[in-house]
């Protein structure tokens, strides 16, 4: 199980170069904000939370949002903060999210590239399903089995992910009306090994790494085995992400 002070730790180190290198996550980002369009009643959205702000990649979207009053931002760290300009509709819940009280009488909660991390999400979701008002929604988008395929098959680092299917039924189990699920494959190309390792990095990702530590022997070998995953017309090196994205209903 990887700790969460090590998940804070890394992702604090990669804040400053994160908004520059999460060109995928900015793509599930603008996904998840269109799905919440096409499925959500924007007038209900009064009172949110969002779960895993970081640096505001998709924070900037809730704040567009009409007739928004209030909005909970959730972090493990609380230098999150710098990131944000001064606004009133603003409430800070910094801390482990399956460890906090959750706000209550909530119209939404959402959450963008950081469900993946939870050790227990059907625990957690039935607490949001709690925290929720009748009618009340759940968005996310998360992460599913293929993501970083290439890193846990050289390595032996990464997650252990649901499936979307799973996802779904286990938000089923605890109340919620599924209202829309999709998956997708985003492939991101790098001239080298290095580069790829750089980008996984610069965006915290890495944090599945416990205990482990680059060698000049490993990384070498990395880099000649990586050769399996390059695109034999480009020549470059592909990176995977498999992101899914879920709009559940409180029923």
């Amino acid at each position: 199980m990887i700790e969460t002070a090590q998940i804070a730790k890394r992702f604090a180190q990669a804040q400053q170069s994160y908004t520059q290198q999460a060109t995928a996550q900015l793509q599930v980002a603008q996904q998840l904000n269109q799905l919440i369009h096409a499925h959500v009643p924007m007038q209900k959205l009064q009172n949110v939370l969002e779960i895993g702000c970081g640096s505001g990649l998709f924070t900037q979207q809730i704040l567009k949002y009409q007739a928004l009053k209030q909005v909970y931002l959730n972090d493990l760290y609380p230098e999150v903060k710098q990131y944000f300009a001064q606004d009133l509709r603003l409430k800070w819940c910094i801390g482990d999210i399956e460890q906090l009280e959750l706000p209550q009488s909530l119209d939404g909660v959402f959450s963008c590239s950081a469900l993946q991390w939870m050790k227990d999400l059907e625990h957690l979701s039935q607490r949001i399903y709690n925290a929720l008002n009748s009618d009340g929604y759940f968005c996310f988008a998360s992460y599913a089995e293929q993501n970083l395929k290439e890193i846990k098959a050289l390595t032996g680092q990464g997650l252990q992910y649901l499936n979307c299917d799973q996802v779904v039924h286990l938000l089923e189990r605890v109340g919620f009306d599924v209202l829309h699920s999709e998956y997708q494959g985003i492939e991101l190309y790098f001239d080298h090994p290095y580069a790829v390792l750089k980008h996984i990095k610069a965006t915290g990702v890495h944090a599945t790494a416990q205990g482990f530590r680059w060698t000049k022997t490993s990384l070498n070998q990395f880099c000649e085995d990586y050769q399996k995953f390059r695109h034999q017309e480009s020549g470059q090196y592909v990176l995977t992400y498999h992101p899914i994205w879920i709009i559940a209903r409180k029923k």
